[in-house]
């Protein structure tokens, strides 16, 4: 059913929503989206699960969009790259709104599109060692669709530390950014992980669903129109000749024309 994600339930209710691209860090491809919408549609749907573990196999958690999928992007049509920048939007907007709690196991590195899936997690727990950074503008790129869901979990403030210069920061400066709720020891995650997802097996699901859409509906507003900004904002930097030479820079393994 599915080849980008693994998909599993235990008996409590507890389910795992696994990236499972790892040989290219589970970097975002057009398929692994349309699966990911499918299947946290699918979880938020089954009356048995309680609540969601979003982790990923390998070494890192998301290396953010899959280039050659945005070298595509450039390269095509109007309406197909508004179609793409929207499968994105999609798959965000999806597990955003998904009414079972999703709890984030972050393992090494998550750049870009890994950000916005830490972003829209109701909890993101980390590992010691792990890599951060919206990295979007270092390829001529912004951090456009993601953009709501990490604004809203950071903060205009913490936001504007991080959000345009594409550095790295540690998993230390990503709690203080409120990206991650803690970091524990690698050999710790998972036991830290259960810890945040165990309780919600005491709690009246319905109940849990509802306030979860309430504190949403009480935080920074995502409706349509929002969405539709980033959606155009992303489909108007892949027609840039900024996004087609940083691209194409990274292909070709030099530096790009802006480099100082």
């Amino acid at each position: 059913m599915f080849e980008t994600i693994r998909i599993g339930k235990d008996d409590r209710g507890i389910a795992r929503l696994t990236l499972a691209r790892s040989e290219k860090h589970n970097a975002l491809s057009e398929q692994m989206m349309d699966e990911i919408t499918r299947g946290i549609g699918a979880l938020g749907e089954d009356a048995e699960v309680r609540v969601v573990i979003l982790d990923a196999e390998g070494r890192s958690f998301c290396a953010g969009g899959d280039l050659k999928w945005m070298q595509a992007q450039i390269a095509a049509g109007a309406e197909e790259r508004a179609a793409g920048a929207r499968k994105l939007a999609g798959m965000l907007n999806a597990l955003n709104t998904c009414p079972k709690p999703v709890i984030g196991r972050v393992q090494g590195n998550a750049f870009g599109g890994g950000i916005g899936m830490m972003s829209v997690c109701d909890v993101a727990v980390g590992a010691e060692g792990a890599r951060f950074g919206l990295t979007e503008t270092k390829l001529g790129l912004t951090p456009a669709t993601i953009s709501p869901y990490v604004v809203a979990r950071m903060g205009e403030a913490r936001a504007r530390r991080v959000f345009m210069s594409a550095r790295l920061f540690d998993a230390q400066e990503a709690r203080d950014l409120g990206l991650l709720a803690k970091v524990v020891a690698a050999e710790d995650l998972d036991a830290a992980v259960m810890a945040e997802a165990e309780p919600y097996l005491a709690c009246a699901p319905g109940a849990v669903a509802e306030a979860k859409a309430l504190v949403r509906a009480l935080g920074p507003r995502i409706d349509t129109t929002t969405i539709d900004m980033t959606v155009e904002a992303l489909v108007t930097r892949w027609e840039s000749e900024e996004s087609a030479e940083g691209i194409a820079a990274f292909f070709e393994k030099r530096e790009p024309n802006w480099k100082r």
